[in-house]
């Protein structure tokens, strides 16, 4: 494509780059990403996808700003509290780059609309942005099913992770954590807190995650879950496999 003078000085960091140049960049400007979750992961990845040029961002989200969001959800501020999530999200996004093309979808992820939002724009790459499990087995799962690559993450007090699946290239979310955790099993960060820059570090990564698959450059999480403890600073890959019988992907011996 031919870019504007405003495009040639906005990603001139990025033209300079041999892993991206004029190609790269133009590939970003004609991806659509998903972000399924516009809240404390959703905002930085939201933001560095939309700093970087993705070309259509939609966002996912049913809730409204609510004060106690601002500690770590930066796609939103003060004047926005009480606005539905994803126009907040819009605004912002407009107001950082007019080259990006929000799609807005207020409403709960279910069983009866996963594949429809995922399919209604051919998007290239999803992140799981969410914050309970019953929405990271559903984004799974019909990711799989579309043969969709997406990135996870979670956060947990002073705690993270994150893994991609790419198709065919690797294990999935189920792969690896197989079911949804009995009721109440697993605390909640409304109830045992999050420190604020946990989700920002997590949400970059999966940002970044989305830009490099859709660069087709360096190594992407498949095959790893990255652990990072914030306390001390570790962070940590864990080797994961696929999971033979997979109710997900699948995967099966030849014996099976």
């Amino acid at each position: 494509m031919k870019f504007t003078k405003d495009q040639l000085e906005r990603y001139s960091r990025h033209l300079k780059l041999k892993e991206v140049g004029a190609k790269g960049q133009t590939k970003l400007l004609e991806s659509k990403v998903l972000i399924v979750g516009a809240g404390g992961l959703g905002s930085p990845a939201a933001m560095y996808l939309a700093a970087a040029g993705i070309g259509t961002l939609g966002l996912v989200d049913p809730d409204v700003v609510d004060l106690s969001n601002l500690q770590r959800q930066i796609l939103h501020t003060n004047k926005d509290i009480g606005k539905p999530k994803v126009i907040s999200g819009n605004e912002t996004i407009q107001g950082m780059n007019p080259d990006v093309d929000v799609v807005a979808y207020q409403e709960w992820v279910s069983s009866a609309n996963i594949k429809d939002i995922i399919q209604d724009r051919d998007y290239d790459f999803i992140i799981d942005a969410t914050d309970n499990f019953e929405s990271k087995f559903l984004i799974n799962d019909a990711c799989v099913l579309l043969e969709k690559p997406f990135s996870h993450a979670g956060v947990l007090q002073l705690l993270g992770q994150t893994m991609t699946y790419v198709p065919g290239k690797g294990p999935c979310y189920r792969c690896v954590f197989l079911n949804p955790p009995p009721a109440n099993a697993v605390p909640n960060n409304k109830d045992v807190g999050v420190l604020g820059v946990m989700p920002g570090i997590l949400g970059t990564i999966q940002a970044t995650e989305g830009i490099k698959y859709l660069l087709g450059i360096g190594e992407l999480l498949t095959g790893k879950l990255l652990i990072v403890d914030a306390l001390t600073m570790d962070f940590r890959k864990v080797e994961i496999s696929a999971r033979v019988g997979c109710r997900a992907c699948g995967v099966c011996h030849p014996e099976c």
